[in-house]
Formats: structure tokens, sequence, C-alpha cells
């Protein structure tokens, strides 16, 4: 068994990988490569295990900070990543060049958000899930699966004049104003616009926004990849000026509903912290939570990492954050994002 880095010449063959491999997801395409040395210009070792053809994957980013340190991660900014392999030969061989690279790159730890529980016994964090919906061709088929009240709650939106509406880079700007405002509500610092920008161009219609307006105003969207069969919603934030108004109502029913029209299987609405409100809402849309591994890779006898919003360490910054301007955090933000997981 043979691991090596992923070279130029050897893209389609990742890539026949990634289309051929049910555990493969739309984190794992090739094109994130290109997209994370780009824009946030980290460096990437994307892992290929060789045995008579590929036989496995790995795709790391490395990210460096003084403020928070030096993590190997797969995959950073996304829901998930982690090793794809045939086996669990090739899993191990994947998991030793990677831990072979944190030792090299002298990183405090390597953090691998797995779907599926590796074999390797590594120490692990159940904190996330992702709420996962079951769809069907027909959506008519989800609506009448839902509660009364939460039909109720859709059919409220429906009648309030908000539009929805769907696409790609013409739509840029209305998600980001809507997301950078979500963010800064949140304490978080957002990514630049470029960084959006890129991925609507690499993965073309793979990727969509979707937009919830109210007189002009966009109040709800949503960013979604598309891969196999399954919709992954990767960003998603509904304003809480318009709350009364319930526009995520109306952007979750539309986004499901047209993913059942288009024939996909699975809807990923994101990962979750477990026991959160969000998961609780997204149960309503009949997601299930299924468990994410967080499994690491830590040197020196350390503990697990605690780079989370809900370490008191950060809720001070984060209180700040939320009262700076909109301007100063879409400004300032992509200094501090780009070295957060």
């Amino acid at each position: 068994m043979k691991v090596s880095l992923l070279g130029d010449s050897r893209h389609a063959e990742w890539s026949e990988y990634v289309n051929s491999r049910p555990a493969a997801t739309f984190y794992h395409r090739v094109e994130w490569k290109g997209v994370m040395e780009r824009n946030f210009g980290h460096k990437t070792y994307y892992l290929m295990a060789d045995d008579d053809g590929v036989r496995g994957i790995l795709p790391l980013v490395f990210l460096q900070s003084r403020l928070f340190g030096s993590i190997l991660c797969s995959m950073p900014f996304l829901n998930f990543g982690g090793v794809v392999a045939d086996d669990p030969d090739a899993e191990a061989a994947l998991l030793e060049e990677a831990t072979s690279l944190v030792r090299s790159l002298n990183a405090d730890y390597m953090e691998l958000r797995h779907l599926e529980q590796s074999t390797a016994s590594l120490p692990t964090k159940l904190h996330k899930v992702s709420m996962t919906v079951d769809l069907n061709p027909d959506p008519a088929v989800i609506w009448d699966a839902y509660k009364s009240k939460h039909r109720r709650e859709i059919r409220k939106a429906m009648k309030s004049g908000m539009v929805y509406s769907r696409g790609g880079l013409p739509l840029l700007d209305d998600f980001f104003e809507v997301l950078s405002r979500g963010w800064r509500e949140l304490g978080t610092p957002i990514y630049r616009k470029s960084f959006f920008r890129d991925v609507l161009v690499s993965f073309g219609d793979d990727v969509q926004i979707s937009i919830v307006h109210y007189n002009g105003t966009p109040v709800a969207t949503a960013f979604d990849g598309y891969h196999a069969g399954t919709v992954e919603g990767m960003w998603t934030y509904a304003r809480r000026d318009f709350s009364g108004l319930e526009p995520n109502y109306l952007l979750y029913w539309k986004l499901i509903e047209q993913a059942c029209l288009r024939g996909y299987r699975v809807y990923h609405l994101g990962r979750s912290t477990a026991g959160s409100t969000a998961e609780v809402f997204k149960r309503k849309w009949l997601a299930v939570s299924k468990q994410l591994y967080w499994e690491y890779v830590l040197r020196h006898g350390s503990d697990l990492p605690a780079l989370e919003v809900s370490n008191p360490k950060y809720r001070m910054a984060m209180a700040v954050w939320r009262k700076l301007p909109l301007k100063a955090t879409c400004r300032l933000g992509p200094y501090f994002s780009r070295s957060i997981p």
C-alpha cells in the first residue's frame, strides 16, 4: 500500500474515486483543495492510498494561528470530511501517513470530522450531529407527514408576502448581506465574500443560493451543495428582526420541496450541536439526528481541544463582536475566521 500526496495530474482519479464511493461526500470533492488554498492561503495535504488503483483518500488542510494554534483538519469550515477507504488496511495507511504529518508539521493536533467512526480507536468528541431528512420524489408525502401546527406555520409564511428565489452569482450580494448580519449576531467572524464567490464558480451547477425576500429586502438565505443524490446544507440564516414573518419556514419548505422535485434522496440540513435549539427546530422538518464523530490525533499528551462557542474562554470576545458595526465585522472577520476550523 502506497500513500502519496495528490498531484495535479491525478485530480481526475480523485474525482472518479469520490464519485464512485457511497461514503464520499460533497466535502471530499477535489475542488475544495483550490478553494482553501486560494481564499485562506492554507497548505493542503490531499492523501491518496494506492494498491493497483486508488483504495482511499483523506483531504487535509493545515491551519496555523497564534490565537488558535496549528491544526491539521478534515475538513475545516465545512460540516465534515475525513477518511474514505475501501477497507481497514487503506484506512490505516492513510491515518498513519496523516499522523506522520502531524509530527513533521509540528501541528498541535489533527481533527477528523467523520460521518462514520473510523476503526482506529482515536479520542473522539460526540458534540455534533448531522440533521438528515429522507426525501421523497413527491413533496406532498413529506408535507402530509408534518404535524398540523407545522403546516400552519409554513402556510402563514407563504401568505406573508415573502418571495422565494434560487440561483447563483446574481444572488451572492443578498446572501452575504443576510449571512454577515447573522454571524455578527452570533458573535462569529465572517469569511470574505470572495470565498463564497469562488465556491460558486468552482462548483457551478452543483451549488445553489436560496433567498427569501420581503418587500425587496433579503431576510433569509441558504447556500447548498449537491452530490450523488444528497443535498448538503452548508450555510443558512434568517434575520431575527423579521422573525415575526417566519422566513425560515418558507425557506426550509422550499428547499426541501425543490430537492424532492429534483430527485434527491437525502438532505443534510447542516450540522448542529447536540441538544441545541437548532437541532429541535430541524426535527420539525422530519430530520433525524445522525451522530458525527470528531476524532483526534493529539500531541504531547494534551487534552481534547475546546475550540467551540460553548467554551467560556471565547464568550467575552463573542459579546464584543456582536456590538461592532457590521462594516467592521465584515472587514475584520476574515483575519480571524481563516484560523477557526
